[in-house]
C-alpha cells in the first residue's frame, strides 16, 4: 500500500492523517485538512521527515466553471476582486441522517464553506494577505438553541492587498433546508471586480429533471453531472466520471509519479515537484486552516455566551488573535505567523 485517503468527519482528520504519514504513506485528506494551524504544522513536519505527500481534497477547484473563473482572473480579463458572496445550503437529511452520528458540536461552515475559502484563496491569491475573520450563526433545529451545534453559519473573511485595499467575502452555509427543496444542494457564488461581475448558480447552469416517484429523493431535480455521473457512452461502454473523481485520480497520479516515474535516486526531486502544487498540498492550506480555526473559536465563544467576536490575523498580538466585544485584551489562538 502506497497511499491512504482520510475521509473521516471533519474533526477527526488529524490523528488518522498523522498515523498514515508516520507509516510513510502518501495521504489525501478530505477538506478541511485539519482544524488548527498547530495540527497543520505537525502534519507538514511529519510529511517532510517521512518523505511523503500530504494533500487535501478541494474538488470545486476542478469544476469547469471555477477553472474558467481562475483562467479569466490569471489572464487579466477580470481585474482586482473587491468582494464576493458564496452560499451552499444542504437538506435536513444530511444533518439529521447521514451525519447524525458525528454532528453534535459541529457546524456547516467548517464542513462546506472551506470549498469556497480555497476557491477564493487559490483563484485570487497569492498577492494579498488574510486580515480578519468574523462569523455568526443560528441554532435550535439540529440541536438545542443554546447548544454547540449549529444549523446555519454566516462567515465573513477579509483579505488586504499591498495597496491597502480590502476584499471581503461572505460565505453562508446551512444543513437544514427542506428535504424536498428542488435544488437539494443549493450552491451560488458571486464575485465583483473592478471591471466585472461573475455570477454562478448550480441550479441555473444545467439539467432540470422530474420523474414520478423518483425525484427529488432517489434522483435529484437539478443534478450536477459535471461533478459525478454515470454515463452510457456513444461508443457503447458505461463510465463514471466528473470533477469529483478527477481530483482523486490526480492525487494517485501524483503519488505514482513520485514512486515510479523514474530512477529511485531522483525520487526526492519528484517529491519536491509534486509538493509545489498549491491547489492541493497542505503547505498551501495555511489561510484556509487559519480561517477554520478562527471560525471554530468564534462559534465556541458565541455558544458560551460571548457573540460578536473577531479574529485578527498577523497583528501585533500574534498570528491569530481573538477579540471579544468590549475587551481589548485578545485571546491568542496561534502565536506564529499565518
Amino acid at each position: 500500500m502506497d497511499a491512504v485517503c482520510v475521509a473521516t468527519p471533519d474533526d477527526r482528520h488529524f490523528e488518522a492523517a498523522r498515523d498514515a504519514i508516520r507509516a510513510r504513506k502518501h495521504v489525501l485528506i478530505e477538506k478541511p485538512s485539519v482544524l488548527s494551524l498547530s495540527e497543520l504544522d505537525e502534519l507538514t513536519r511529519l510529511a517532510t521527515e517521512n518523505e511523503v505527500l500530504a494533500k487535501v481534497v478541494y474538488h470545486k477547484l476542478a469544476d469547469p466553471d471555477h477553472k474558467k473563473l481562475r483562467t479569466f482572473y490569471q489572464d487579466g480579463v477580470l481585474k482586482h476582486v473587491n468582494n464576493g458572496y458564496c452560499s451552499l445550503l444542504e437538506p435536513k437529511s444530511i444533518s439529521g441522517g447521514q451525519f447524525a452520528e458525528w454532528i453534535t458540536g459541529r457546524n456547516p461552515a467548517t464542513y462546506v464553506a472551506v470549498h469556497y475559502l480555497k476557491l477564493i484563496d487559490f483563484t485570487f491569491g497569492p498577492n494579498w494577505s488574510l486580515d480578519r475573520v468574523s462569523a455568526t450563526g443560528q441554532r435550535g433545529l439540529v440541536g438545542p438553541a443554546d447548544g454547540p451545534t449549529w444549523d446555519s453559519v454566516q462567515l465573513q473573511v477579509v483579505y488586504r492587498y499591498p495597496d491597502t485595499r480590502d476584499a471581503a467575502f461572505d460565505i453562508h452555509t446551512s444543513w437544514v433546508t427542506p428535504d424536498n427543496f428542488p435544488g437539494y444542494v443549493e450552491q451560488e457564488v458571486q464575485f465583483r471586480f473592478d471591471n466585472a461581475v461573475w455570477s454562478a448558480h448550480q441550479r441555473k447552469r444545467g439539467v432540470e429533471l422530474t420523474v414520478e416517484n423518483r425525484t427529488p429523493g432517489e434522483l435529484k431535480n437539478t443534478p450536477n453531472y459535471h461533478y459525478n455521473g454515470t454515463f452510457l457512452e456513444p461508443w457503447g461502454e458505461r463510465s463514471q466520471r466528473g470533477y469529483g473523481i478527477e481530483v482523486i485520480e490526480r492525487f494517485f497520479q501524483e503519488a505514482a509519479f513520485v514512486e515510479f516515474d523514474g530512477p529511485s535516486e531522483q525520487r526526492n526531486k519528484r517529491l519536491a515537484q509534486m509538493r509545489t502544487l498549491t491547489y492541493n498540498d497542505i503547505t498551501a492550506d495555511r489561510n484556509c486552516v487559519a480561517i477554520v480555526q478562527s471560525l471554530e473559536a468564534i462559534l465556541a465563544r458565541a455558544a458560551g455566551g460571548a457573540p460578536g467576536c473577531l479574529v485578527k490575523v498577523n497583528g501585533s498580538a500574534g498570528g491569530l488573535a481573538l477579540y471579544e466585544p468590549g475587551n481589548a485584551k485578545p485571546l491568542v489562538l496561534y502565536e506564529g505567523r499565518v
